[in-house]
């Protein structure tokens, strides 16, 4: 079977990712907390023999694109693949083993048939909280990854098929919810062990030299389709740039810059100009980074083929050691995914000006990650975590949706009925903030606000926000976006927080509120259709026409 059929191959595509979506619902179905259950802040993917990622969950790119470069880390300095055995799991969180940040433990199970290692499953989870200065993980005041919480090498956690239970014991002890995230971590086994029987009745079925014939040919079939968008763009230099927030630490916005070449059927993305690493958590790894670079040139390309590792072939990424982009050990990372959303806001920048009429104008460009560490009246403790979205950059030819979480990071809403259920506080408001979508021809989408009274006996507030004064950019005269908020009211006076917040005392009837930022408006807003004008007033979308 040097050219499998392509029938056959098609079958065999879909089965794949099957068999990685089966694992997301294995997640979804048995997990703990709100977290995996409701934000849906995990992914899954099938890798073949030699550690290639074949096929995708429909998840979060930030994690998929990066779940490769994590595995070839730890077969090049940790532990090399002819050394994994049938029954075993490893398991790491640390991003500089090739991970991102550590509350992103990512495990990988390889499958044997007859002796050969025929896949590898990868599930990877964000969990509730690992320890360290901050409940949820986001301690905007460290200075290294040591005050970010638990970090575990690449590890055995399963050998031979049994779970290694003072391993497990130890990192239970270091963590704030050990209950949730045991159940979450035996979640995240569990659907290990189903893709890996899925991946044995393919083999049963179509034999196992057939189905790493059809691996590979799907991997060629992705660059093929990469390669065939990139073509079709013109050669040339382009420069973009974005910006995050302060570190929280020391004043001052941080410039990621990044020079996209594309030569034929190759594209090259070059940050050199890109800030120097911060001392506080707003780092990312050069893994966070490549899998930005990865999520803005799939989408800028188009590419509507399975998506696996083959449409990264063509993409060289580079980056200065030491940068905001490229974090020297042992910089603190935990808040990696706020130059995230702005590398990939920078890549898409720089494709607006290839693409013009495809590309948005920028989304909320950032995660609006936050966290209580909850304290009862009768000294029962709990976490709670959770993260907000915002509106999207107009389009061209229509105007950003309203609230709406996709692209890098893919998170969903956690329903605040879910929330109450759970946890000590009610919502008094959750909606649309008027006019906080940048103006244009086409106007940005909305963000949102969620305000809610704390109940318990005290908490202590965490914020992981960004995008309070880097603005999400409009393109052709388009306005920027709305930025941020986040505020405290108590007995009646509002007190403004920071975007970067630690450790913030709350207690009975605080209001919490947050508003998220806007996307960004595209075209001269002069030219906004009288009809929209109208619409976007009667909605409540804006509270004033664009002559007023």
């Amino acid at each position: 079977m040097s050219r499998p059929d392509p029938v056959l191959l098609e079958i065999v595509s879909a089965a794949l990712v099957s068999v990685a979506e089966e694992m997301s619902v294995t997640v979804w179905r048995t997990s703990r907390s709100t977290t995996v259950r409701e934000l849906l802040d995990y992914s899954t993917a099938v890798f073949d023999g030699q550690g290639r990622n074949v096929a995708q969950a429909a998840r979060m790119p930030v994690h998929l694109n990066s779940m490769e470069l994590c595995l070839q880390h730890i077969a090049a300095h940790h532990i090399p693949l002819d050394d994994w055995r049938d029954g075993d799991v490893i398991v790491t969180n640390d991003p500089y083993c090739g991970g991102q940040h550590l509350p992103d433990f990512i495990a990988f199970r390889p499958v044997f048939r007859d002796g050969e290692r025929i896949a590898i499953t990868c599930v990877l989870i964000h969990h509730v909280d690992v320890g360290g200065g901050a409940a949820g993980g986001y301690n905007a005041q460290a200075v290294e990854v040591f005050q970010e919480g638990l970090r575990l090498p690449p590890v055995r956690i399963v050998r031979d098929g049994r779970m290694q239970e003072d391993l497990f014991a130890t990192i239970l002890q270091n963590v704030r919810e050990p209950e949730t995230f045991r159940g979450d971590f035996l979640s995240q086994i569990a659907a290990l062990d189903v893709g890996a029987r899925a991946m044995l009745r393919l083999a049963d079925r179509y034999g196992v030299q057939a189905l790493t014939e059809i691996g590979a040919a799907l991997l060629d079939h992705a660059e093929h389709e990469m390669r065939a968008a990139l073509r079709a763009l013109p050669d040339g230099t382009y420069e973009a740039e974005d910006f995050v927030d302060g570190d929280g630490l020391e004043e001052g916005n941080k410039r990621i810059a990044v020079t996209l070449t594309i030569a034929g059927d190759t594209i090259a993305l070059d940050f050199a100009g890109t800030a120097d690493q911060a001392r506080g958590p707003i780092n990312a790894t050069l893994a966070t980074t490549t899998s930005a670079v990865y999520y803005a040139v799939i989408a800028a390309c188009g590419v509507t083929g399975t998506v696996n590792a083959g449409c990264y072939r063509p993409i060289t990424v580079t980056a200065p050691e030491g940068s905001l982009v490229n974090a020297a050990f042992p910089a603190p990372v935990s808040m990696r995914m706020l130059p995230g959303h702005k590398i990939a806001t920078a890549v898409l920048r720089a494709f607006a000006q290839v693409l013009p009429d495809r590309i948005p104008a920028s989304y909320y460009g950032t995660t609006f990650n936050h966290a209580v560490n909850i304290r009862h009246a009768d000294g029962r403790r709990q976490v709670y975590f959770d993260s907000e979205l915002g509106g999207w950059g107009a389009h061209p030819e229509r105007d950003g949706p309203n609230g709406l979480a996709a692209g890098f990071h893919n998170g969903q809403n956690t329903p605040v009925e879910m929330i109450e259920a759970l946890f000590p506080m009610r919502f008094t408001r959750y909606g649309l903030v008027p006019d906080s979508g940048g103006a244009g021809r086409m106007r940005g989408g909305l963000g949102i606000v969620r305000e809610w009274e704390f109940l318990a006996e005290s908490g202590l507030l965490n914020a992981s926000f960004d995008a309070f004064t880097s603005l999400p950019y409009g393109l052709d005269g388009g306005a920027p976006g709305r930025g941020g908020t986040l505020s405290v009211t108590r007995d009646g006076i509002t007190t403004p927080l920071a975007a970067k917040t630690i450790g913030h005392a709350l207690r009975p009837g605080d209001i919490v509120r947050m508003e998220t930022p806007g996307g960004g408006g595209h075209g001269d807003p002069a030219l906004r259709d009288s009809t929209a004008q109208a619409a976007d007033l009667a909605d409540g979308y804006v509270t004033k026409g664009v002559s007023e």
